[in-house]
C-alpha cells in the first residue's frame, strides 16, 4: 500500500480530484478532516483546535489503512494543518511535525479559480499565494517526497495519476489499468 497526500493551498482542487480518483480506480480516500470540523464547529480556530484536527485526521488516516488498498488517498494531513497554524498564527507546534508521513505528496498550485464555500479563509491573491508558499515549505521543512500538480483539471488529473503509477512502480507495485 502506499499513501498518497494531497497538499496545498484551498480551493486548488484536492477533495474533487480525490473523489474522482475513487470513483475511476476504486481508491479509498480519506477526507480533509478539517473541513467536518470547520463545518461543525465554526471557524473560529484556535491552535488546540488545530491539534484537535491533526489528531482526527490521523485517527481516520489509520483506519483506512487498516483496509490494506493499493493506494490510499489522503486529503490533506498533519503537514497541512502545519501550514495552516503557520498562517493563522505564525506558529507550528511541533506535534503537527510529528505525525506519520505519506508515501508520496502532491503539490497542487493555486492556478484555478478560487471558490468561496463558506470554510474558505484566503481567497485573495495575496494571500493564496502566501498560503501555497507556506504549504509547499512543510514539504520541505519535513523532507518529504513530492510533486507539483498545475494546469487545468483534466492536466492535473493526469499529472496526479502519472505521479501515483510511479509512486506504485517504485514500490514494486502494479500500477492500475488506465
Amino acid at each position: 500500500m502506499i499513501q498518497v497526500c494531497f497538499h496545498g493551498a484551498e480551493s486548488t482542487g484536492k477533495s474533487v480530484l480525490a473523489d474522482r480518483l475513487r470513483k475511476r480506480f476504486g481508491w479509498p480516500w480519506v477526507p480533509e478532516y478539517g473541513r467536518s470540523f470547520c463545518e461543525t464547529m465554526g471557524l473560529e480556530l484556535t491552535i488546540d483546535d488545530l491539534l484537535e484536527i491533526a489528531e482526527g485526521h490521523d485517527r481516520a488516516v489509520r483506519g483506512a489503512a487498516l483496509l490494506q488498498p493499493q493506494v490510499l488517498v489522503l486529503d490533506t494531513d498533519p503537514l497541512m494543518t502545519a501550514a495552516w497554524a503557520q498562517m493563522l498564527f505564525d506558529d507550528v507546534p511541533e506535534a503537527l511535525l510529528a505525525y506519520p508521513k505519506a508515501d508520496l505528496y502532491l503539490l497542487f498550485e493555486p492556478d484555478v479559480p478560487w471558490v468561496a464555500d463558506g470554510t474558505r479563509f484566503f481567497g485573495t491573491d495575496e494571500k493564496r499565494a502566501r498560503f501555497a508558499a507556506i504549504a509547499e515549505d512543510m514539504l520541505v521543512r519535513a523532507g518529504v517526497p513530492y510533486r507539483r500538480i498545475a494546469g487545468d483539471w483534466p492536466f492535473r488529473e493526469a499529472q496526479a495519476v502519472a505521479a501515483i503509477e510511479e509512486a506504485l512502480r517504485r514500490a514494486g507495485s502494479k500500477p492500475p489499468v488506465r
